[in-house]
């Protein structure tokens, strides 16, 4: 008896898997599985941000345009990435989130914008989101969630094809999902992860990584007694866990730190 179509797709995504061996995260040096290219995984994240900037509200706010733009330069610079780096206000005044799609599209809003207490604290969050990428978390999801069972071509046709489902489901996938009404979570790995490499970053770029921890002390204390948190809590670990993490990091990130410039 023949197997099912989806379970054929699956042993020869796991016999790819095993072929292409592993990948590295920056910074952290985890090994990670990585069906799909990267720069189809840069394709995709490009086709994703189109389809987000179609969709949302660019701010025209001079002002938070330039500070986005300054900080996510000297981010960008940081990590030693050749990407085509793009950075977006988006009009949100209570989304306090941003994310950073693979190739360096990022995009922030306006309301954590208007969260944050000052540039360090922008980077902090900049950096987490830029690490996302770098780190190609997104990649990572979906080799495991999706190509596995749908297979890499499937959904590279489906993405070029504009279909509905497929573009919001890869968008979700690679980091954007509150922005498409779908929220899958990076797992906690990733996002412990994420906080130490965009540290690293953002220390690299000149920005003091202890506002890190000042900025997430912040999001927890903003996040009590409202019945939903702010979208980027809604998916990491524990406050006191996340604040303890940093804790530990910090020595690392505060060895880049050469004191600003």
């Amino acid at each position: 008896m023949m197997k099912p179509f989806w379970r054929q797709l699956t042993a020869v995504a796991f016999c790819a898997a095993l072929v292409a061996g592993c990948e590295t995260a920056p910074v952290s040096g985890r090994k990670q599985l990585q069906l799909l290219p990267e720069s189809q995984e840069v394709q995709m994240g490009l086709q994703a941000y189109q389809e987000i900037l179609k969709k949302e509200q660019v701010s025209n706010n001079p002002e938070y345009n330039a500070l986005v733009q300054r900080v996510g330069k000297r981010i960008a610079a940081a990590t030693g990435e050749d990407y085509q780096w793009e950075f977006k206000v988006l009009e949100g005044d209570k989304t306090i989130n941003a994310f950073a799609l693979p190739g360096g599209k990022v995009a922030v809003y306006t309301g954590l914008i208007k969260f944050v207490d000052n540039e360090a604290q922008l980077a902090a969050v900049m950096g987490h989101e830029v690490a996302h990428a770098t780190a190609r978390h997104g990649g990572e999801r979906l080799s495991q969630q999706m190509l596995a069972q749908v297979g890499v071509a499937a959904t590279a046709a489906a993405m070029s094809n504009r279909e509905p489902g497929t573009v919001q489901a890869v968008t979700a996938l690679l980091g954007a999902g509150a922005t498409v009404g779908v929220l899958l979570p990076y797992n906690r790995l990733q996002e412990s992860e994420a906080d130490r490499v965009g540290m690293v970053y953002m220390a690299k770029a000149g920005y003091d990584p202890r506002a890190a921890k000042e900025l997430w002390i912040k999001m927890a204390q903003g996040s009590q007694g409202r019945a939903k948190p702010p979208e980027i809590l809604s998916t990491h670990p524990a406050d006191q866990t996340r604040i303890a993490q940093i804790e530990k990091n910090m020595p690392e990130a505060l060895s880049y730190y050469k004191g600003g410039k």
